[in-house]
């Protein structure tokens, strides 16, 4: 008899889309060896989309889901420097209960572009300026399975923000300052910015980043680090400015 295998059945055990968003979170530099390998994205981004979405949903289904959601647009309004007159906080409560169709929307739509900007700037930046030799279909497949962190964060925030009635993400740095800073202080907003489950996302990139381009994980890690730091700054910059300096 013939020993020679299919293509499929030769794929090594557990390489399955639900196996490898796991394998990201608990054994990320072997996974990304698989995903490097074999890259496939398609059906990760769709699980991701797909979860992220339902648990919008879920939460914006709910009375508390929806009041945080009318407090954040009031917050937002207030932020860049608007006001919300009664009859605008009225016509905010009467669309809170199609906000959880326009939050699926906003996932269905938002997730993508932004997977797939990513993707080429990694590309262009690796490859371009830095000597890399990577396909744009291997740094998406990366960047696609990263996703599996955001999942995760979601499903430890979303109960939170039920129980507070809040959309803002109880795993910011903010939450520590709030004890010796008031909200309106520079610094607690900057803290407010920084989510430890994007740092979370960071760190796993730049191991599948490391992985794919054969070079050390630190430098990749600090410099999106970095990245993310000056663009939380330039957003808490401008809020102030347009909220008068509060």
């Amino acid at each position: 008899m013939s020993d020679v295998l299919s293509p499929a059945a030769a794929a090594p055990a557990g390489d399955g889309v639900v196996s490898r968003l796991i394998g990201v979170v608990f054994s990320p530099r072997a996974t990304f060896e698989r995903i490097v390998a074999r890259p496939r994205w398609f059906a990760a981004l769709v699980i991701i989309i797909g979860l992220i979405a339902l648990g919008q949903f879920a939460l914006l289904s709910t009375e508390s889901g929806q009041q945080a959601m009318i407090d954040q647009q009031v917050r937002r309004t207030e932020q860049w420097g608007g006001t919300v007159s009664d009859e605008q906080y009225a016509a905010i409560e009467r669309m809170a209960p199609y906000g959880r169709y326009f939050a699926v929307g906003g996932v269905i739509v938002f997730v993508p572009i932004v997977t797939f900007a990513i993707s080429g700037i990694v590309l262009g930046v690796f490859n371009a300026l830095l000597g890399g030799n990577a396909t744009y279909k291997q740094v998406l497949a990366v960047q696609t399975h990263s996703g599996a962190t955001s999942v995760l964060g979601m499903l430890f925030t979303l109960p939170l923000n039920y129980l507070r009635e809040s959309m803002s993400s109880p795993t910011n740095l903010g939450v520590f300052a709030q004890a010796f800073l008031d909200d309106t202080n520079f610094i607690a907003r900057f803290l407010g910015t920084i989510d430890v489950f994007i740092i979370w996302w960071m760190f796993v990139n730049a191991i599948g980043l490391a992985v794919l381009f054969k070079r050390r994980t630190a430098p990749i890690f600090w410099s999106l680090l970095g990245v993310y730091l000056v663009l939380a700054l330039i957003y808490v910059s401008v809020t102030r400015i347009m909220s008068g300096g509060a």
